[in-house]
């Protein structure tokens, strides 16, 4: 195992972070992420927990995760399909690509109708 598995908090402690933060409580303590983790029968490592929460002491969660939305921003994702659609009204004009918005409008309408005729299962 490396050494970087053991001095990096699990996801479950990210979670459970997250969790608590949703549920109003702006600073969870180990004892609330405790209480979250054993409620769905999660096993506890009290020293990866401790480092989460010392990583996170003091900072803003949502200020995290805009900081890390910007980074992840960066990273490229193979979006190729994404620059072919770009290209095809340069070369062929804009009725081509007003043809192709209008048709994902009614794909779209066709799609909600279809939600709605479903039965419940309640």
């Amino acid at each position: 195992m490396s050494n970087k598995a053991t001095t990096t908090p699990q996801m479950k402690f990210v979670a459970a972070y997250l969790l608590a933060v949703l549920a109003g409580n702006p600073s969870p303590s180990a004892e609330d992420l405790s209480a979250i983790l054993e409620s769905v029968g999660c096993e506890i490592d009290n020293e990866k927990m401790e480092l989460l929460l010392s990583q996170l002491s003091g900072k803003d969660i949502t200020e995290l995760i805009a900081a890390g939305r910007e980074k992840f921003a960066s990273v490229p994702c193979g979006g190729g399909g994404v620059a072919v659609a770009a290209a095809a009204p340069a070369a062929g004009g804009a009725a081509p690509a007003a043809e192709a918005k209008k048709e994902e409008k009614v794909e779209e309408k066709e799609e909600s109708d279809d939600v709605r005729s479903l039965p419940l299962l309640l």
